[in-house]
Parts: structure tokens; sequence; C-alpha cells
């Protein structure tokens, strides 16, 4: 794998993301006021256009085709800038960095990549990805979406919904399955490059969903009918899902860059309110349970900047993710929960004012969640982790946690602070209820270790004790929740015989 030190940095990059914080500063808090344009759909014209102008898409452009180098590290930093400024913002730019220019930069015939990374960089063009369809959300591999090769191109057609960007994307990256001369659908999945502005090439928005947060990105329902160019059609180095996976498993690793920032400014929101409050004849800030949550906020600031050291040294277009679905899902689905976890925070910190869309603290409840379902519903992702690891402790013929976590690759390092609490035999398989429970615990021991190498790198020593502290105590918490687990199940009942009223009735009766 490409190393984060092998990289070669833009040397002017610190000055272009000082500039560009400045800017999101002038446009969102002098010339309009974000608190008010989060609560309506859309973005007003011009702010899309001054932002898109200062060129931050072209930080995810190679250098050969006019960009500023499409470095890991620092498309990061860059969708941090934006997230502390507006969640919604940073999600556009991951879309258009992760699910498309990436896939382009990797996948795309050369012939076709210049043209279409110069109008992201001169034309302000952006563009998405459809994947998902309304009757196969997770279950992605059996899209009904479909092909067929006619001539010099392929007609698709299909139905496409919760794409981000829908209407506003130039470009998206489109995947089907090709149908055969009998109507029967292969196993595998292509992607193509359709350009809605190109002739047959239109995308018919359907509806616009009223999506509950990120008012600011569109999401609705998309009639696929398009022929695309045999040159627009995606090339994997192997199989069609092998690529999907690539893509999807460095999306999942890049959404730290998009955590971060967010993180950083609930952190900064909440210190700033509990130093300001006075309840009882003092700051709030001064109470215990205050620091408790403070800290805890903290410590996510921590683990997500460790996620991103880790993310910069692995996620590079040159490296092939496919198999990397363990570490990706740990990444994403442990991330998004502190994301959720650190606004209901902030909410609670700030209490009756803050629930409301124009205040961060409401704003951020609503804009985080969805991070919980896209891309992978986090319930789901918790299976896949327990269930690799499962897979991998079975292979070993071990059962013992404490003796696993200490020989593998991610977990090594976070064993030496866990030997009194993991020394436990496992009785695999595991159940469906007990592997969502046991990889939110795996994701967490990914998650201690990271935040080790992160204060192997130089990182201010005090944070990362204290997110060593807050990760220990989670873990306890996982662990816990696992051993404790009933297998209660669902009893369908008559409503005549769950009325608690006539249950008051009888027992009154009898007490007469």
């Amino acid at each position: 794998m490409t190393s984060f030190s092998e990289q070669q940095p833009a040397t002017d990059f610190n000055t272009f993301l000082t500039s560009f914080k400045e800017r999101l500063q002038h446009l969102l808090h002098v010339r309009s006021d974000i608190d008010q344009l989060s609560v309506k759909r859309g973005v007003p014209p011009f702010i899309l256009r001054d932002i898109l102008a200062a060129q931050p898409l072209s930080t995810f452009i190679p250098q050969q085709y006019g960009g500023r180098g499409g470095h890991i590290h620092e498309g990061l930093r860059l969708l941090s800038a934006a997230s502390y400024e507006s969640l919604p913002l940073s999600l556009g730019f991951g879309i258009n960095w992760a699910l498309f220019l990436q896939p382009v930069a990797k996948y795309a015939q050369e012939a076709i990549k210049q043209p279409i990374f110069d109008g992201f960089i001169h034309q302000q063009k952006m563009g998405g990805l459809m994947i998902t369809e309304p009757d196969y959300g997770s279950d992605a591999l059996h899209m009904q979406t479909h092909y067929q090769q006619q001539g010099d191109h392929f007609h698709l057609q299909g139905l496409k919904h919760w794409a981000g960007l829908t209407g506003w994307a130039d470009y998206w990256l489109l995947t089907a399955r090709r149908k055969n001369e009998s109507g029967q659908l292969g196993r595998d999945v292509d992607f193509f490059i359709c350009d809605s502005s190109a002739e047959h090439q239109t995308i018919i928005v359907e509806e616009y969903f009223e999506n509950l947060g990120i008012y600011l990105l569109p999401y609705g329902r998309n009639r696929i009918d398009v022929k695309i160019p045999k040159l627009q059609k995606l090339e994997p180095h192997s199989t069609g899902i092998k690529m999907m996976l690539d893509l999807l498993h460095r999306s999942r690793m890049q959404f730290p860059g998009m955590a971060l920032g967010f993180l950083q400014r609930l952190e900064d929101e909440a210190v700033a309110h509990c130093q300001q409050r006075q309840v009882g004849g003092k700051n709030l800030s001064s109470y215990d349970q205050v620091q408790q949550r403070l800290s805890a906020l903290q410590a996510n600031v921590t683990i997500a900047a460790a996620m991103c050291l880790n993310s910069s040294k692995k996620a590079a277009t040159t490296n092939d993710l496919s198999g990397a679905g363990l570490e990706a899902n740990a990444v994403k689905t442990f991330v998004t929960d502190m994301m959720q976890e650190s606004a209901q925070s902030l909410l609670q910190l700030v209490g009756a004012k803050g629930y409301r869309l124009d205040h961060i603290a409401g704003r951020a409840l609503v804009d985080s969640r969805p991070f919980q379902i896209f891309e992978g519903s986090n319930d789901i992702l918790y299976i896949q982790i327990a269930e690799a690891i499962q897979k991998l402790m079975q292979r070993r013929k071990e059962s013992n946690l404490l003796a696993f976590i200490s020989s593998f690759e991610l977990t090594s390092r976070a064993a030496d602070y866990l030997k009194d609490r993991l020394n436990i035999d496992l009785t695999l398989p595991l159940s469906q209820r007990r592997l969502n429970a046991f990889g939110q615990l795996i994701s967490r021991i990914i998650a201690l270790q990271l935040v080790e190498e992160l204060g192997d790198s130089g990182y201010n020593r005090v944070l990362i004790a204290n997110a060593r502290e807050h990760l220990i105590q989670r873990i306890a918490a996982e662990l816990s929740s696992f051993v404790a687990l009933v297998s209660s199940t669902y009893h369908e009942t008559n409503a005549d015989h769950n009325n608690w009223l006539d249950c008051f009735y009888r027992q009154e009766k009898r007490d007469r």
C-alpha cells in the first residue's frame, strides 16, 4: 500500500484551505445566515456558485488532469473544514469525491477523463452515484436496473432513489446488471457514466423527497431510460462487484473527514454554551455531569482524528479496498454513531433552545442521523463486522476473545488495555442479535488501536489519554450488553388482552 509519507503533498494546500475557510465564513455568516439557510430546502444559487468558484473539488482530482492531486489527507481536511460550517455541504463534497471523482479516476476509460475533470475544475460541474432502488436498498446486488448493448451504446432502464444531489448533478455513475436475450439479469454489476447534458442521457426526476434533515441537498426518485456510449462504461480490474466494494469501502473510510469538523464544531458549541450559561449561581461547565459530557465530546474528536490519520495511509485509489470491508465498516459505523451521540449530547446541554432546526444543536441531530443509515445501515454493517471476526476465529479454532484480539492485526495494540475484560470464551456461531452487539464491541476495540497509533505520531498525549479512557469505558459497556443479551421475541396478542385499564378495574373490584 502507498504510505502517507510517500504521497507528494501540494505545497500551497494550507494557503488554499485557509482561503476556502474564510470564503465559507463570509458566505455562510456574512452574506447569509446558515442557521436560516438550513431550515429551507436547497441552496441559494449565489452561495453554491461562489463556493464552487473556489474550485474545492479540484482537491479530489489527480494532478495530471489539472487537479490538486487527489491526496486522501487533503481531501479529508477539506471535508472537515466544510463540515465545521455545514454537514450537508461536506456531504455534498464527499458524494462528488468518493462516489464519482475517485471511481472515474481509477476505473474510467482514459479518453473521457480529461473532459470530465475539466468540467469540475472550470465549469463548476458536479457528480453523484445511483445504486439504491425502491425495492432493493441494502440488497443492492439484486438491483433491477438493467442494460442491453445496442450497437455503439448501452441502453439502461430502471428506477433509482435516495441519490444525493438528485436533479443537481451534471454527471451520474449509474449501476445496472446486464440483461441477456432471455430476459434474465446477470449476477455482476456494471457502472456507467451518464452525462445529463448529452442527448439520450437525461434522467427524469419523478419526485423530490421531503427528507428529514440535510435540507441543503436534494434527494428523490429517478427514472432511468438512457443510452450510454461505450466509452462511458467503467472498466473493472476484475469484477464489477469487486469494483463496487472497492468504491464503497473507500467511501466509508473517508467518513471521518466529514465527521471530524462536525464533531469539533459540536464540542466548540458545547464548551462555549457551558462556560456562558449560569445555573445555580455558577456556570454550567463547573458541574461534574457536564464535565463528563464535554470530555466525551472531546474524546469523539480525537477518535475521529485517529480515523482520519488511518484513512490517509490506506485509502488511496492505488490501493484495492474491495477486501477491506471489516475495517471500513468499523470506521463508518462507529464514527457515525459518535456523530449522533455528540449531537444528542449538545442538545441535552443546550436544552429547549437547541430543539429548533435553526439552532446548531437541533440541526446537528437531524442532519447526522441518516449517516447511520446510508451507504450501509449500521445494524447490517455491525453484523458484517462480527461475521468476519467470527469466521476468522473459527478458521483459527480460537474461542477465547482476548487471545484472538491479541493476535489480530487491527486490535493487537488495544489488547494490552483490555486483558481484564476480554478474557472470555465464546460459543460460536453467534445469533444475529449477538452478532450485532459483537460488531459494536469490535468496532470500539479497533478504534482504540487507531487512537494508540495516533498517539505514536505525536498527537497531544492528554487528548489521547482522554480518548483511551472513554473507549475503555465504552468497550466495557458494549461487552456487558453483549454478554447480557437475552433471547426475547415479539409476541402476537389480542388488543383486548393488553388493556391496562381493565387491570385497574379488576384490581379496584378486588379491593372493595
